[in-house]
């Protein structure tokens, strides 16, 4: 989506702005920019990224055809594009970031921007922030890996963070709308491909951090640093950072902008709970922020983690100036994300959810805090995605049979990979006994777990929660473990 008001940058404007001399017209003016051929507009400046398989520059004859005045690329990517108008920079994804942000006037900066990093909780805060700004009148956008919202239009997203062009059209389109605030998460692998060039947050939040993506960052670490770079003033003017794990507690010592720490039971932290108490229908909770604020609510979120997603959500509203009062009214009508502890009710005379957990943190925090209110047992599914990190296959293996009643290993997403690998990679080490199976078909695999279920039980089938679509040998077909469930519930009754 792009917005409708005009925009243009200039050859010499974009010479100005990232510090190179171009042969081209300094005159000649760009209206519009994407990285996608199939999406050029006449006017448009066709951004030719590097990839891992096929640089972009192999589309620019493509993109020019079809309206874009010139290629932004690399080197190697002119050497493709010869004979073409070209503007050759060192690193097309940084520029492209940077010219994009100026194109469309810095649009974050129009409304109150407000990024969401961390390894799990990115969607759940930053669904409720959406939702609750949407309850008090203010009009807000969202940007995350369910969906992209315009106040209440809704668009599918393709990605946690969109590339630097579809991301500034985005957040144009949504302050030429007037809209208040935008929120959106922020991806490890966004502020490493320099999506975020050019973009800064009003506040930045910290949920978490634990294995996951070392097939693309290599180490803990780097994985860290990824996420840390965020909280500087380039990118943010003020943070927001859950200290219960050790990576937060070391992001809030280190970071280089005013933060805000938050905490379950820290006394210390700028918000932490004074009460917490679980019921039947959720939790209860006060939670102290900053002046001495008490906010005394309910969530009907389970489990510690939802806690924590709650109160960075209370401490960034009240810093947006909502009153505490109306976040406690307002706390206990919020829906958690799609596909995260989502109930699949049939009638069944058992609990049935889908979560999108999908990393060994996750899927324990899913399931022990599952079964603080199963009084049968607890029955998940589980696979791992292939061509991702292989690492925490057996740590995922691990969480899965240590902590569930009944274990079902089965496939995710295999990709290119064989499903039998990534399963063997999952239980190498574990005895998966009866009940407990390993069952390569997901839609077989679920069917199973129904068949097991019993009164007072749980079911959960986790680590693809919204997605509509599993992907084997570079095809995607329909599968959407929600509507999967909802059709074998109904088929047992």
């Amino acid at each position: 989506m792009r917005p409708l008001l005009d925009h243009s940058i200039s050859v010499e404007d974009i010479s100005r702005l990232i510090g190179i001399t171009s042969e081209l017209e300094s005159s000649i003016t760009f209206s519009g920019a994407t990285s996608k051929d199939t999406e050029v507009v006449p006017g448009d400046l066709f951004l030719a990224y590097p990839g891992t398989k096929t640089h972009g520059a192999e589309y620019a004859s493509r993109a020019i055809s079809m309206g874009a005045r010139a290629i932004l690329t690399d080197a190697s990517g002119a050497e493709i594009a010869q004979g073409l108008p070209v503007i050759v920079v060192r690193d097309v994804r940084a520029a492209g970031a940077l010219i994009c942000a100026h194109l469309y006037g810095k649009p974050m900066q129009e409304m109150v921007s407000i990024g969401i990093t961390g390894t799990n909780g990115k969607t759940t805060v930053s669904t409720l922030l959406h939702q609750l700004f949407q309850e008090v009148g203010r009009e807000s956008g969202l940007i995350g890996t369910v969906e992209t919202r315009i106040g209440r239009e809704v668009l599918a997203s393709s990605r946690t963070t969109p590339e630097a062009d579809a991301l500034q059209a985005l957040a144009a389109t949504m302050s030429e709308r007037h809209l208040r605030h935008l929120v959106m998460e922020v991806s490890s692998h966004a502020m490493v491909m320099q999506r975020m060039m050019g973009s800064h947050f009003a506040m930045v939040g910290f949920t978490n951090l634990s294995q996951d993506h070392l097939d693309f960052h290599g180490d803990m670490d780097s994985y860290f640093r990824a996420k840390a770079a965020l909280f500087t003033l380039e990118y943010a003017d003020q943070a927001f950072i859950n200290i219960d794990n050790d990576f937060g507690l070391r992001l809030f010592n280190e970071c280089g902008i005013p933060a805000m720490s938050l905490s379950r039971s820290n006394p210390k932290a700028s918000w932490h709970f004074t009460s917490i108490t679980p019921t039947v229908a959720g939790t209860t909770f006060t939670a102290r922020g900053t002046g001495g604020i008490l906010i005394e609510s309910s969530t009907p979120l389970y489990g510690n983690f939802n806690l924590e997603n709650i109160l960075l959500v209370l401490a960034i509203a009240v810093e947006c100036g909502i009153d505490p009062l109306d976040c406690a009214a307002i706390i206990p009508k919020l829906k958690g994300a799609p596909g995260r502890m989502e109930s699949i009710n049939r009638g069944q005379d058992f609990t049935a959810l889908v979560d999108y957990a999908h990393t060994p943190d996750a899927v324990r925090n899913v399931i022990s805090t599952t079964a603080e209110f199963t009084s049968g047992k607890v029955i998940a599914v589980l696979g791992c995605g292939g061509d991702r990190d292989s690492s925490k296959r057996p740590l995922m293996g691990s969480a899965l049979i240590e902590e569930a009643d009944i274990a079902i290993f089965t496939s995710d997403n295999p990709r290119s990979e064989d499903p039998k690998k990534i399963l063997t990679e999952m239980t190498q080490h574990l005895q998966v006994s009866e009940p407990s199976r390993v069952i390569i078909d997901r839609r077989e695999a679920i069917a199973y777990a129904v068949s097991l279920a019993r009164a007072g039980d749980t079911l959960l089938v986790l680590g693809k929660g919204h997605e509509n679509g599993q992907e084997i040998n570079g095809e995607k077909i329909d599968f959407d473990d929600r509507l999967v469930l909802e059709k074998m519930l109904e088929e047992t009754r």
